[in-house]
């Protein structure tokens, strides 16, 4: 553990402050969202209307029937108590319940899945338990940040696909793993994307577990957005592909599909090795969720699915205000076909300030707070992440502003 010298700190008096250095935070860069953050908070607080398009947090509320159940159990002293790491047996019975009737796939809610207090925890500690030093993950860039550091904070090294427009990204797959040696112990994938919005077919996960299972790779699947789609879009599991529980797992969570992000419920299924490494790391590190959040969520899986479809439906007018205003005034975007965002090229006139100057611009001028693009990674600089969290009205608002800028 090295010290650096920090010199006189304000509100220390003479006091001379050394700063403790550890290996794993060095290895982190500056956290960008931070900064556009921080920005916004400055104009707020000078009074300043800013329509808030940055952090992909759902704005409606939970269903209230889901509310209820979790009102309900929680005047129950039994479920006050510690609870299991793995989730209670009836919420894993749950989510293999909603597999099969999803997506006919057949699952041991014993073997093979578990809960996870969001879909960050749950990959964050699988990352932990898989990853020894000198591993390496092949990562798509851009993507989601923990699909990164959760592997670098591990002690492994990321390699980087890129995840391009124009590019076929099992190519650039294919490519990465060959040119390097020790092979890639793992690869994560996250489809449909964030936040590129990107999506795949069924023949996509089929090349990939057939890739995976002739190189021993492990396969981790990020399925946060199957239910936000559109335009007939359906979005495919990696376990519907035959042998892929051979390979692989996939994770999801319940903040986009039922409006639960700050209730922290995820889950995640597949090969029963590597969800028991994940069981045994978490066994270590938490005691699961307080449970009536876990009985709550049963009542989300096994309940209707009218709450999702009202959720996309949502989503949808949302993305279809948005594109159509941006394109109007000259702002060409691409309409995703799912997630919650849009990924939004910079537009040529201010391409060369990079996402982040651009984004500060925004804020200022614009009064709209968005995600610069190279918070996710190499290959994001040239664009921005719009999240559908505001209503059609703040929409059009936040079009108008952008509109007085170009």
């Amino acid at each position: 553990m090295a010290f650096e010298w920090a010199g006189l700190i304000p509100g220390f008096g003479n006091q001379r402050i050394f700063m403790r250095e550890f290996s794993r935070i060095t290895r982190l860069p500056p956290y960008v969202f931070d900064i556009v953050g921080q920005l916004k908070l400055q104009a707020r607080r000078r009074g300043e209307d800013i329509v808030d398009f940055g952090m992909g947090n759902p704005d409606l509320p939970t269903p209230k029937h889901i509310v209820d159940k979790l009102c309900e159990a929680a005047t129950k002293g039994p479920n006050h108590r510690y609870s299991q790491s793995k989730g209670i047996p009836k919420l894993r019975l749950a989510i293999t319940d909603w597999y099969q009737r999803n997506f006919q796939v057949e699952l041991d809610p014993e073997t093979e899945a578990i809960a996870t207090i969001g879909s960050k925890e749950g990959i964050s500690h699988l990352a932990l338990a898989i990853t020894s030093p000198g591993d390496s993950v092949l990562v798509p860039t851009p993507t989601y940040p923990i699909h990164t550091y959760a592997f670098i904070l591990s002690n492994g090294d990321v390699i980087g696909v890129p995840m391009e427009k124009d590019t076929d990204f099992f190519e650039a797959l294919l490519h990465a793993y060959k040119q390097n040696w020790p092979r890639p112990k793992a690869l994560i994938i996250n489809f449909p994307h964030n936040p590129t919005t990107q999506v795949v077919d069924m023949e996509f996960f089929e090349k990939v577990v057939a890739f995976a299972q002739e190189h021993d790779l492990i396969v981790i699947h990020d399925f946060a957005y199957a239910d936000l789609v559109y335009d007939g879009y359906r979005a495919p599991s990696l376990l519907q592909v035959k042998g892929a529980k051979e390979v692989g797992v996939e994770c999801f969570t319940l903040s986009k599909s039922y409006n639960m992000p700050g209730w922290r419920v995820g889950f995640m299924v597949g090969n029963r090795d590597i969800i028991h490494a994940l069981a045994r790391m978490k066994s270590y590190q938490d005691y699961g969720m307080f449970q009536p959040i876990q009985i709550a969520a049963i009542i989300a899986l096994n309940g209707p699915r009218d709450c999702v479809d009202e959720i996309c439906a949502t989503y949808k007018k949302r993305r279809d205000v948005l594109c159509e205003g941006l394109n109007r005034i000259g702002w060409e975007v691409d309409v995703p076909k799912a997630t919650m965002f849009v990924w939004a090229e910079i537009p040529d006139q201010f391409k060369s300030m990079g996402s982040l100057e651009f984004s500060k611009l925004l804020v200022d001028k614009a009064k709209v707070a968005v995600s610069p693009g190279i918070g996710f990674g190499e290959g994001g600089d040239h664009f921005v992440r719009i999240s559908l969290i505001e209503n059609e009205h703040r929409i059009r608002q936040a079009v108008q502003g952008i509109r007085e800028i170009f």
